[in-house]
């Protein structure tokens, strides 16, 4: 499914979500899918489903914890600009199918160029480059971008042995490594009407935020980041970096009482996404970097009272959604 979020026709940028779990990639079970599956038998046979002209119908109402399965992958997104410029965020396991689909076009052929951004160095934000494909094409031109100092060695280090058996300098693609400085408002342009800031934050080993502005709209990706009541009623470079964004896909993985109990992990809890989400006065935000022991059920539940705790403060802004992967907005 594809979200239109500003009621145009014309897609300034398209942002997908290719993994949306934290911590450690999780593949659904087989007790959770038994489970899954026994729910929607159940709820077919209520509905009197005897035809298979009703099935498609049937599937469409169901809720979200029984039509999709929110995915299992470690974080990546895409976020594609009004030119068709392809620019990555973080190289969790979700960019093996990134990577699967780009072969398909210039970057099986060599002839590709994609611009890379990492949060930060943790495994499960990086584990997934060594099997990007359009990494080993001779001709593919990949631009690493952190604010990292020696980015270039740390991902060399993941593949040596006897760690992986492809060696990292031995791939065929060309690299460059840009490493990002600057204080709170140094922008870089990434093409005419493309423009990138980022912006630093709480986490173990420290993250870094990304937002992309085009066409007027505005972006945000913000994972593995410690959001507090101190950052919520502080009105200084956090407010001004966040403030007004058309998406933020934010980190969201405790409970506000898992959140109590796991101080200083580097992670937030829906409710405070929420919290900060209405006092930035961001339009759309996506809850994400999921915790990996969460089943469907409990993630879906957790969206919902998300809405809740977002109408019990007064606001109708933002939008909320859960992270799933294939997930798709256009700005």
């Amino acid at each position: 499914m594809v979200y239109h979020l500003t009621g145009e026709f014309i897609s300034i940028m398209k942002i997908k979500l290719w993994g949306v779990r934290g911590s450690l990639a999780s593949p659904l079970s087989t007790t959770e899918y038994h489970h899954k599956l026994t729910r929607v038998l159940q709820r077919a046979v209520k509905q009197n489903i005897t035809e298979l002209a009703m099935i498609e119908n049937f599937i469409r109402a169901l809720p979200p914890n029984l039509r999709y399965v929110f995915g299992g992958n470690t974080t990546c997104v895409s976020v594609e600009s009004d030119t068709g410029s392809l620019n990555i965020i973080d190289f969790g396991t979700g960019i093996k199918p990134l990577g699967d689909e780009l072969v398909n076009g210039p970057c099986g052929k060599g002839q590709g160029s994609v611009n890379l951004f990492l949060t930060h160095n943790h495994w499960d934000h990086i584990q997934g480059l060594p099997f990007f494909r359009p990494l080993y094409i001779k001709g593919n031109v990949l631009n690493f971008y952190s604010t990292c100092k020696g980015q270039e060695n740390i991902l060399v280090k993941q593949m040596e042995p006897p760690y992986f058996p492809a060696r990292f300098e031995d791939t065929l693609s060309v690299k460059t490594f840009t490493e990002l400085k600057g204080g709170p408002g140094t922008v870089i342009r990434l093409e005419e009407d493309l423009t990138l800031e980022w912006h630093n934050l709480k986490h173990p080993s420290g993250s870094t935020a990304y937002k992309f502005r085009q066409g007027g709209k505005t972006f945000i990706f913000a994972t593995d980041c410690e959001l507090t009541g101190e950052i919520l009623e502080n009105s200084g470079s956090d407010t001004d970096f966040f403030m007004n964004a058309d998406l933020l896909v934010l980190d969201s993985q405790y409970t506000l009482d898992e959140s109590f109990q796991k101080i200083d992990w580097g992670h937030t809890s829906y409710t405070m996404a929420v919290n900060c989400a209405i006092r930035w006065k961001v339009k759309n935000l996506v809850l994400t970097h999921h915790e990996p022991s969460y089943t469907d059920d409990v993630l879906y539940s957790n969206y919902i009272r998300a809405c809740m705790h977002r109408k019990a403060a007064g606001s109708r802004l933002p939008v909320i959604y859960t992270a799933r992967e294939g997930m798709t907005f256009r700005l």
